[in-house]
């Protein structure tokens, strides 16, 4: 498996044609360990290259500021944390935990920002994620499960940031590409762009058309080769998908994936991928892994997140959709029917 260093290490700028269309242009580069696809329609090339260096910037930014084992500015808040000191934090920092803590609130905290240290025993919060290591034991899982770290022990008063809970270690991967990629939206639309695709790893955020066609987009299939499903974007759309096929390393004969269940402790395993339709980058990236930790309770979380789009794919091949997601979302070659789950909440009576 090739993995690309987390630093952006190359930025080319395409000015040919894209799909026909003389006006549209691509951009590609590195960041965040997987390729960035840019895709802008009817732009000049000035303010092409004007967007190159935008989004260098927007994305080194959001790396550099939370990277979660490399030395940033999130491994310094973590080590205050962990020796119960306070840290004086930006506010564009206390934008971005309090927008993790809202979203991981509303998703009963299956995503959960504060359970770095879980995903450091399972080893993925280090570079060689990928290659075969043993499990964390039980014994190890059980005293993180007995701290119950989450966002809500998480505090900002006066631009200084506090946790009641040592445990906490904050991590941002459930959703630091939908910021990132929200962060960089902003940036087209700065450069006066209104036209383009953010594709980051398969996820993405379109705004406008590409010329008189809407962008249309893939769901890759979970099991196989090529797509499950396509969908055509409005404007201003964003699609991210959550899989047990992304980041897993395997030991001694068993697949462990990175999407960990924060209630037990281990790789959740009622899905293979969920793929959430939102506005917002950062709320279709959180929701989507904790409709994947949701498993069969995914219509009851969607509700509580304010998500109508979902589409879930079950280890059977079983697919699941909300009923707005049946009229967006094209199967491809999928013979068997899906299963239309109503989103609403429960009843707490």
């Amino acid at each position: 498996m090739k993995i690309f260093p987390l630093a952006l290490i190359c930025c080319v700028l395409l000015l040919s044609a894209c799909d026909s269309e003389p006006r549209a242009r691509q951009a590609k580069f590195y960041a965040f360990g997987t390729e960035i696809d840019v895709s802008l329609y009817d732009v000049d090339e000035q303010t092409a290259d004007n967007t190159v260096d935008a989004l260098e910037l927007s994305f080194s930014k959001v790396n550099n500021t939370w990277h979660a084992w490399q030395p940033s500015t999130l491994t310094t808040i973590n080590d205050a944390i962990s020796e119960g000191k306070a840290i004086a934090v930006t506010d564009d920092v206390t934008e971005l935990i309090n927008l993790a803590k809202t979203l991981a609130i509303n998703s009963q905290h299956l995503f959960n920002p504060a359970a770095g240290k879980l995903f450091e025993l399972w080893g993925f919060h280090r570079d060689d994620w990928f290659e075969s290591h043993p499990p964390p034991s039980q014994r190890d899982i059980a005293h993180w499960l007995d701290s119950s770290p989450t966002m809500e022990q998480v505090h900002i008063t006066d631009g200084l940031l506090t946790s009641d809970n040592a445990m906490v270690k904050l991590g941002f991967g459930g959703f630091a590409k939908g910021f990132a990629v929200d962060a960089a939206i902003t940036a087209l639309q700065q450069q006066g762009i209104t036209d383009a695709i953010i594709n980051i790893g398969g996820d993405l955020r379109a705004i406008g058309s590409h010329g008189k066609r809407p962008w249309i987009i893939g769901i890759r299939h979970p099991r196989q080769d090529g797509m499950i499903a396509s969908i055509a974007l409005g404007d201003d759309e964003s699609v991210f998908t959550s899989g047990d096929y992304e980041r897993f390393f395997e030991f001694e004969g068993t697949r462990y994936p990175h999407i960990i269940d924060p209630r037990t402790g281990q790789p959740a395993k009622q899905a293979s991928s969920v793929t959430v339709l939102h506005s917002n980058a950062s709320q279709a990236d959180a929701a989507a892994t904790a409709l994947f930790v949701a498993g069969d309770d995914w219509p009851n979380i969607a509700a509580l997140m304010g998500i109508d789009y979902v589409m879930l794919v079950r280890p059977d091949g079983q697919i699941e959709m909300s009923p707005l997601m049946v009229d967006r979302a094209q199967l491809i070659h999928h013979s068997t029917p899906a299963i239309i789950r109503p989103i609403e909440q429960e009843s707490t009576s």
